[in-house]
């Protein structure tokens, strides 16, 4: 049986434990830097770095991009995805990306390294989905929209055909996103609007 550790012991890594489940792939350990947690979900916590095939289980992107670049990306465990996930032969997924629950990933989709794309997100032909990102629930991407590294889509967001979003940007739950986004921009509304500018580097 294929064994693959978590590096994060929360509510994100219960998702992927179900999902990992679900493959017949078995989750021997887990590494998480709180001290006081010995075991989590049944499964051994260690706070030693981990020495295996992995999936960082930590939904923040910028904390998910800073743990990634402190371990030797040939650890990292190619992308995973639950049974009931549609993906097309003609996407491409790179590793340590988690596709949850119900997702569709239409043809021509690229998606980069350690990123989420979560419960019944719909990303539809040819998209661009940078490194780190995280799609939340039910967010929809029309056909050919960019998402750029880091961004985070909130919950139930639709995107038009064709925008762009820029780089660490924040899309509000429930945006409807009918121009580009700049990077580190935050927006929401119906139709979305700047509300602010963030660094998430």
């Amino acid at each position: 049986m294929t064994k693959i550790y978590l590096y994060g012991a929360g509510g994100h890594a219960k998702v992927i434990l179900d999902i990992l489940k679900s493959n017949d792939i078995s989750v021997p350990g887990i590494f998480d830097d709180n001290l006081d947690l010995d075991s989590f979900m049944g499964i051994p916590v260690s706070h030693a770095e981990i020495d295996s095939p992995l999936i960082i289980s930590i939904g923040n992107n910028p904390v998910r991009k800073t743990i990634a670049e402190k371990i030797n990306p040939d650890l990292f465990s190619p992308y995973c995805s639950d049974k009931s996930a549609i993906i097309s032969p003609s996407a491409s997924i790179e590793k340590g990306t988690v596709v949850m629950q119900g997702v569709v990933i239409q043809s021509s989709v690229k998606i980069g390294k350690h990123c989420i794309i979560n419960t019944r997100a719909s990303i539809d032909h040819d998209c661009l989905i940078e490194d780190y990102v995280h799609i939340a629930p039910g967010t929809i991407l029309c056909g050919n929209v960019e998402i750029g590294e880091g961004s985070f889509i909130g919950a139930g967001t639709t995107v038009i055909p064709g925008i762009k979003i820029g780089k660490w940007a924040v899309i509000g739950a429930g945006t409807i996103v009918i121009k580009d986004v700049p990077d580190y921009a935050v927006v929401v509304g119906n139709p979305g609007k700047i509300i602010k500018y963030n660094n998430c580097e």
